[in-house]
């Protein structure tokens, strides 16, 4: 598919998720991509923490590639460039807070080289073919948050990113109404907008708010407090810095991610009034009532700080009547690894207070009066949903046309969309997938390994070896070994069974070693059924003597 005297938009990931956010652009035989983000692992793919794009249809048409264009530095907009940009060579361009932590990503990976990284100014502009770029600032819970005002020949697109409006920001200055109105003003085609708080009917609240709820209740308690947040939250970074130091408590950062978002931040001329830390020793080391630890691992990520802590393995130590801060959202699909930390820290008497009990936290994505302030801002002729459940998307598309907005069809990943001319239309599908990073190799996240992992979760394994003379008679009897197959008391008598029954289908004639080993692999399979009602994995060995 090459894009003609068109404008296409081709999402091959983040739409009908929240996560992996992968656009495409398509105009006059080139393509442009925004974003190239990566989501994490859930129980589905198990032994799996990150879950990638799959590139094949741009991969494909590389050569028609001009360049990836990035809004912002979470790890769903930019975590697979490691991973995935290489192979596309194609330059990159991003803010300079943004182009920092892509920079070290590529380090890490010794890629410096083969990715050419190009670092535009904020509110900078550039050009890529048809397409003409220019980064507008938007609130958001990161640093340099952007949306992007796209020229093409067909009109103009504001692809917003992550954006909130925030009236009391602490870090960077978004635009303003009058700036967007402006913006607007210009005539947009298509505004291709966050739809994660779509159901949110108040508006997510400012960053000053959250500092406010943060100072009373950490100002209240009496022993140690650890705050749990966002790692690339930098702007909630900010306000614990300036609540540790109005209640006079020492900062402590325990995370690698953190110590990372801080030293980039303040490389980019943030963070500027942020104490001086601590380290660990030193903190277990102050009275109790003056330290504030800031810690990752706020979803339950089991090898973040806060479980480290919680479980006792972390040099850093909660005792009773400390209290732990969940200064973030729970994600969906998160509860029971956070459940489970909380129970461990309870078990300790550790106090917590989540969202649910003070205000210490906000979102950094728009609810339903910021959506349509926007809408009134900018006023595009065609809305475009991504970045949600397909229910989010859904939804925004209903309060679109009902605010009067003329176009609002809704896409998923693979729908390949016509903006103009004409009416939007869904004029083709593409095929798209997941990859997954098992280890140090990156597979599809359907396929053989994947799905035999599964197998082996829900049902087990065993394994059987059969010998057999040059004569075809078997020597011995068949030997099995179990791993996860239910018979833990039984098992004794389990294996007496299916060496018998494996042994009673090898024939004493010969026959093709595959048709020996499908003989015995059925036969000890039947029995595993019958004794579990499971069907484990069995794999034959066999050897001829």
């Amino acid at each position: 598919m090459t894009p003609k005297d068109e404008l296409l938009f081709l999402a091959l990931g983040g739409s009908g998720e929240i996560g992996m956010n992968v656009n495409l652009y398509g105009c006059q035989g080139k393509w442009v991509m925004v974003d190239l983000g990566m989501t994490f692992g859930d129980p589905t793919y198990p032994g799996i923490e990150l879950i990638l794009p799959d590139l094949t249809f741009i991969e494909e048409r590389r050569k028609d590639l001009l360049g990836i264009v990035l809004t912002h530095g979470h790890e769903d907009h930019i975590g697979a460039i490691p991973y995935l940009a290489a192979d596309l060579g194609v330059p990159l361009y991003a803010t300079p807070f943004t182009a920092g932590l892509i920079r070290l990503k590529l380090e890490e990976e010794g890629l410096t080289k083969e990715v050419k990284l190009h670092v535009i100014e904020n509110e900078g502009s550039f050009n890529l073919g048809p397409f003409g770029f220019r980064y507008v600032p938007l609130a958001h819970s990161i640093p340099e948050g952007n949306a992007l005002l796209i020229d093409t020949p067909h009109g103009k697109i504001f692809h917003t990113g992550d954006w909130k409006l925030d009236e009391r920001p602490l870090l960077g200055e978004p635009a303003t109404p009058k700036e967007l109105t402006v913006i607007g003003d210009e005539g947009i085609l298509a505004m291709v907008c966050d739809s994660t708080n779509v159901f949110n009917d108040k508006a997510s609240g400012s960053e000053g708010d959250v500092r406010e709820g943060l100072m009373e209740t950490i100002a209240g308690a009496k022993g140690r407090v650890l705050v749990t947040t966002f790692a690339s939250n930098a702007a909630r970074v900010q306000t614990l810095g300036e609540v540790a130091t109005a209640t006079g408590r020492k900062v402590c950062v325990a995370g690698r991610s953190l110590d990372r978002i801080i030293g980039m931040a303040k490389a980019s001329g943030y963070l500027k009034d942020f104490p001086p830390t601590v380290d660990w020793d030193d903190a277990m080391a102050l009275p109790r009532n003056e330290v504030m630890i800031i810690a990752t691992g706020g979803q339950g990520e089991a090898r973040a700080a806060l479980a480290r802590v919680a479980f006792d393995s972390h040099p850093i130590k909660l005792a009773e009547g400390d209290l732990v801060v969940f200064s973030s959202k729970q994600i969906p699909g998160n509860e029971i690894a956070i459940g489970r930390i909380q129970n461990a820290l309870a078990m300790s008497g550790v106090l917590m207070v989540t969202d649910r009990q003070a205000e210490v936290h906000v979102s950094g994505h728009p609810g339903r009066p910021e959506l349509e302030a926007m809408y009134r801002w900018i006023r595009p002729e065609i809305l475009l949903p991504v970045h949600g459940e397909r229910r989010h998307m859904a939804e925004q598309a209903r309060l679109a046309l009902a605010s009067g907005i003329r176009h609002a069809p809704v896409q998923s990943n693979g729908d390949l969309l016509r903006l103009a001319p004409g009416a939007p239309e869904i004029i083709g599908k593409q095929d798209t997938g997941r990859l997954v990073l098992d280890g140090d190799v990156i597979l599809p996240a359907d396929g053989a390994t994947i799905n035999e992992r599964r197998k082996l979760g829900l049902h087990g394994q065993i394994s059987v070896a059969v010998a057999i003379d040059r004569k075809g008679k078997m020597i011995g009897k068949p030997t099995l070994r179990t791993q996860g197959v239910p018979v833990e008391e039984d098992k004794a008598a389990f294996l007496a069974e299916a060496s018998n029954d494996a042994a009673a289908v090898i024939p004493k004639g010969s026959l093709e070693d595959d048709a020996v080993r499908e003989r015995v692999r059925l036969a000890v399979r039947r029995t595993a059924t019958r004794w579990t009602g499971k069907k484990p994995i069995v794999d034959v060995l066999l050897i001829r003597a």
